[in-house]
């Protein structure tokens, strides 16, 4: 990202919070409003450089929607056109006005219908008129940046919103490295847990990078429950000049997309853990063929939707809990029917603090449909990435683009195919991988046969295959880690008895 737009998003999230702040709303109030304004500027910036292509028309021909469409560009009316907002007196019901733009804006661009934000009357207008001007800065970034700023926004808020913020937004990191190792070059994708569509978009980007047009070479399906969510993804979408199908809908019940067996890439963030599901709905479901778990817990459910859409070559990268590797009873079993298909391809272990909503480690999964035929089918490459992480605060961490380059080349090198070394991961592959040849590392990665695995309990756990770093310490390092140990013991000791005899002392206090 260039240095000046990173500054430009930061300063205009620093003044757009300030508002906020100020203004007594919470995160989850604001960020709709926000993201709708940021939306509407770009769609105003898109129109103007549109219009000059399209040009004035004439009394027999009249400029239309249909003419900026034809330029895939949204068609705005006076009334919803940024300038015009800005405009208004500061005695203006400027809520009622901005509800009128988006909803004139969607009127004139049926794909948008009931997708933009008509909420602006919640907003103090002075807070409201503040924030017009403050997002109008970005009429000097290009219109191809614009969903890195909405991409930006959005990881800022579901940061403030902390749980509530990750059901719509998953770590552009996590998201990155599940597209690097897929490869999504062309194809059906599917997301059934879409969120706020960030697999959509970096599948895009991929593509992109990749000397293609993603508009031509992917096609993008989407499936969300939370009906709060499904317009950040859409608009998401449109301000990185894509287009999908988006539909509202709990993918437990509801299989809107008709998905077994049609899709290249599935990719997905679902939720972990979840109870109370109906299995009584999904006894006929097709998507369910390995067996419905008994336990009450829904993570195998997700692990069969995402194999049973994949075509006979189709490919799947998502993130789950890490119970999920080792879980027993009639999980372990679906588990085992799974690693004897030979879909399992690859698992990557990752640390702590690199989601909003858990603090908890969690694991990628990544199925291949096509491996069964090819010579990693009796295989399976396990990568601890647990040590790998950017620090961004005390409580959130992220990959920087070499971590996610390195870690994508193992996967590369494992399947045979050439690393790549933008981000500048070419020295770290002469010294880990000498001659751009897979081999198992200590403390970072480790092929297993099935048969290993099955002598494992079917665990797919990366912790079972990767060995650890064996660290040889000297003498005097030895000692001095261990009087280190001591002293933290002796000192935790203590603050265990005055603990201790606080609570004691409470409750004869309580007793007494």
């Amino acid at each position: 990202m260039p240095p000046e737009l990173a500054e430009i998003q930061r300063r205009l999230w620093d003044a757009a919070d300030e508002l906020r702040a100020n203004s007594g709303l919470q995160a989850a109030e604001y960020s709709q409003p926000v993201l709708g304004l940021i939306f509407l500027r770009f769609a105003e910036q898109r129109f103007t450089e549109a219009s000059d292509r399209v040009g004035p028309g004439t009394p027999r021909n009249p400029i239309g929607p249909d003419d900026y469409k034809a330029e895939g560009v949204l068609f705005l009316p006076d009334a919803a056109r940024y300038g015009y907002l800005l405009d208004q007196p500061e005695s203006a019901d400027i809520g009622a006005i901005v509800n009128q733009a988006m909803a004139a804006t969607e009127s004139h661009n049926p794909d948008l219908q009931g997708v933009l934000p008509k909420v602006y009357t919640t907003l103090p207008s002075k807070t409201l008129f503040e924030l017009l001007r403050t997002i109008n800065q970005l009429a000097d970034i290009p219109g191809d940046r614009f969903g890195l700023v909405y991409e930006y926004f959005l990881a800022q808020f579901a940061m403030a919103e902390g749980a509530g913020g990750g059901e719509f937004f998953t770590p552009s990191s996590i998201v990155k490295l599940i597209v690097e190792v897929l490869e999504p070059h062309h194809g059906k994708v599917l997301d059934p847990a879409c969120g706020s569509g960030g697999m959509f978009v970096q599948s895009a980007e991929f593509v992109e990078r990749h000397s293609g047009s993603a508009s031509s070479e992917l096609s993008l399906y989407g499936q969300e429950a939370s009906r709060r969510t499904v317009p950040l993804a859409k608009m998401n979408l449109a301000v990185h000049g894509l287009s999908g199908v988006i539909l509202e809908g709990n993918s437990y019940y509801d299989d809107l997309h008709d998905s077994v067996g049609r899709f290249d890439f599935v990719m997905a963030n679902p939720p972990f853990n979840v109870n109370k599901v109906d299995k009584k709905r999904l006894e006929d479901d097709p998507r369910f063929s390995l067996g419905l778990p008994t336990t009450d817990n829904a993570n195998y459910l997700w692990i069969q939707m995402f194999v049973a859409a994949l075509n006979e070559n189709g490919r799947a990268g998502f993130v789950m809990a890490n119970s999920a590797s080792d879980a027993r009873g009639s999980e372990l079993e679906i588990r085992r029917k799974l690693i004897k298909s030979r879909v399992v391809d690859v698992l990557v272990a990752v640390g702590t603090n690199m989601f909003f909503t858990v603090t908890l480690p969690v694991t990628l999964w990544f199925l291949d449909r096509g491996k069964a035929s090819g010579p990693r089918a009796d295989s399976v490459l396990f990568i601890d990435a647990r040590s790998i992480y950017n620090e961004i605060d005390r409580v959130h961490r992220d990959w920087s683009p070499l971590d996610i380059e390195r870690i994508a080349n193992i996967v590369r090198l494992w399947r045979d195919n050439s690393p790549e070394i933008d981000s500048g991961s070419g020295d770290w592959l002469d010294a880990t991988f000498p001659g751009a040849r897979y081999q198992d590392v200590p403390g970072l990665c480790a092929v297993a046969s099935i048969d290993e695995i099955e002598e494992n309990g079917w665990s797919l756990a990366p912790g079972r295959y990767v060995d650890p770093v064996v660290e040889r310490l000297d003498d005097e390092v030895f000692s001095q880690r261990i009087e280190a140990l001591a002293r933290d013991f002796r000192s935790l000791k203590a603050e265990s008895r005055e603990l201790e005899s606080a609570v004691e002392s409470v409750l004869r206090e309580a007793g007494g």
